[in-house]
């Protein structure tokens, strides 16, 4: 690891990270970057089979076709969450093979994976480059991995790609469909999982892609969501993944009342500050108390007899049936949360497919992030200056992933709904212990004791001043949680740094070390 010098938001970030030069961040919308698109070589027609059949017998061949040795990046996309099949087997290979020093660069790792973790101890994977959940988070901060981790938004991974920050060696791309050139599409057959849209830059850009299906068409597969002329190999095994997994027991309405209550404040803000209205548009996690906010803007809606223009999703059986009640004209779906989204997806003209460069690329001429009304997300700490941590709990441990929440955080407003404490801890915090998004890009922190307001939103501040909810300052949401919690010891950790957070246009936002 380089030496460090402190970025704009006072965090101190290495200049060199796995021995690549890095971009310290400079500030929300300071860094213009000059270099041109990364493109991959150029193929040639004539090295493909005239017949268009790309088809190997086994994911073995395909990957030793790909030309698979040490050092090299193999990419994957998440859209069969903790149902992914196929991942553990690629690497199962790799080690048959004595292939040595991989960098696996997934969209998300979910723990399923956790079988991995043996890999990243003898060598064969030297480090992961994507979101973590679970067991492979702990594993990377406990300074168990060899090389250092790197975490980029949903929107963060495709820029890195196309900016060439990732040069894919080999991409591997799942679907629940495909024909023997390569179209594939996540909507039909048995292991449909919906949208493909996080392997789009994989197949943009990747040297070698490899398509892995357990549905086999006759060309044309239709719809496509993969072309196959980006397609270098196919292959058909007996089951690429669990669907029914897509879930990962996040995607319910919460029952817990203190998250209702959180979820119905959060809704009447919205509807006091003038957001809901006809033609507004909206985006809401897949998480419960996301998911409750976005049932309470239904019946708002219903009441006022109005309709959204949009949603963003990550769709779900809550915002489908808002789709199809005609309360939202369109879904623009980013990822799909379970079987009735994969449903309507297949259904629903309205139910539209989206990607990561359409909805949060940030070195692009505009994205779909900007344009929501309002959003809803969580977090694991806030800071008294509205700064979000999203990827470390309060014990320091690395447990999650960034996802779409930096993208999300350009939207008109941003909401958090949060619990004041969880498990007696304070979620609100002098400094959160990994910056995530900067506190000028989060606007509201709605807990169930009250809504702090930024200061930069005084048109917030204005429209809501006589509505009746429980407005207070940030400082007096902290002392309030601190007089019933008490003040949380912070977390200890070594010097060693085990992963770095990029922000959404590819500089260092901040670090996360060992755990002691």
């Amino acid at each position: 690891m380089s030496k460090l010098i402190k970025n704009a938001a006072g965090r101190m970030v290495p200049l060199e990270i796995n021995g690549e030069k890095q971009v310290p961040f400079m500030g929300a919308g300071k860094y213009k970057p000059e270099a041109k698109k990364y493109a991959p070589k150029i193929s040639s027609v004539s090295d493909f089979p005239l017949d268009g059949n790309k088809q190997v017998a086994t994911i073995k061949e395909a990957l030793i076709k790909a030309g698979l040795k040490d050092g090299m990046t193999i990419s994957s996309h998440h859209h069969f969450r903790n149902g992914d099949l196929i991942m553990n087997q690629v690497f199962d290979i790799a080690k048959e093979l004595g292939i040595k020093d991989l960098r696996w660069f997934p969209s998300a790792s979910f723990p399923c994976h956790a079988h991995l973790i043996q890999y990243l101890e003898d060598g064969t994977i030297n480090r992961i480059e994507g979101s973590m959940n679970g067991p492979l988070g702990k594993f990377t901060s406990e300074g168990k991995m060899k090389g250092t981790a790197i975490l980029r938004s949903h929107g963060g991974r495709y820029q890195a790609v196309q900016d060439g920050d990732v040069k894919i060696d080999i991409a591997i791309i799942v679907a629940g469909t495909a024909d023997t050139f390569g179209n594939a599409n996540g909507v039909n057959g048995l292991s449909a999982s919906g949208l493909l849209g996080f392997a789009l830059a994989d197949s943009q850009y990747a040297d070698k892609v490899i398509v892995i299906t357990d549905n086999i068409v006759p060309f044309p597969c239709v719809p496509w969501q993969i072309q196959g002329n980006n397609v270098d190999y196919t292959v058909n095994v007996d089951k690429v993944g669990e669907p029914e997994k897509i879930i990962s027991g996040t995607t319910q309405i919460t029952k817990s009342p203190d998250r209702l209550l959180l979820a119905e404040m959060t809704a009447k803000f919205c509807d006091s500050a003038g957001i809901i209205k006809d033609g507004f548009s909206f985006q809401a996690g897949a998480g419960g108390t996301s998911l409750s906010v976005g049932n309470y803007f239904r019946e708002i809606m219903k009441e006022k007899g109005i309709k959204a223009r949009f949603a963003r999703g990550g769709s779900n059986k809550y915002l489908v049936e808002m789709l199809e009640e005609g309360l939202i004209d369109y879904i623009l779906d980013g990822q799909t949360f379970d079987l009735e989204g994969v449903r309507s997806m297949r259904e629903n003209s309205g139910h539209v497919w989206t990607s990561p460069f359409t909805s949060y690329n940030y070195h692009g001429k505009g994205n779909f992030a900007a344009m929501v009304d309002v959003v809803i997300l969580g977090a694991t700490e806030v800071d008294v200056n509205f700064n979000g941590n999203v990827v470390t709990h309060s014990d320091g441990f690395l447990m999650h992933g960034i996802g779409g929440w930096q993208n999300c955080l350009f939207s008109k407003t941003v909401i958090l709904p949060i619990p004041l404490f969880r498990n007696r801890i304070p979620v609100i915090v002098d400094e959160v212990t990994t910056l995530v998004g900067p506190g000028e890009l989060i606007d509201v922190i709605v807990t169930e004791r009250g809504i702090a307001i930024n200061p930069l939103r005084k048109d917030l501040i204005e429209a809501t001043k006589d509505s009746g909810l429980p407005i207070k300052t940030i400082q007096e949401l902290k002392d309030e949680a601190e007089k019933i919690c008490g003040v949380p010891k912070k977390p200890e950790f070594t010097d060693e740094i085990i992963a770095a957070i990029k922000w959404v246009d590819g500089t260092v936002i901040d670090v996360v070390r060992k755990v002691k």
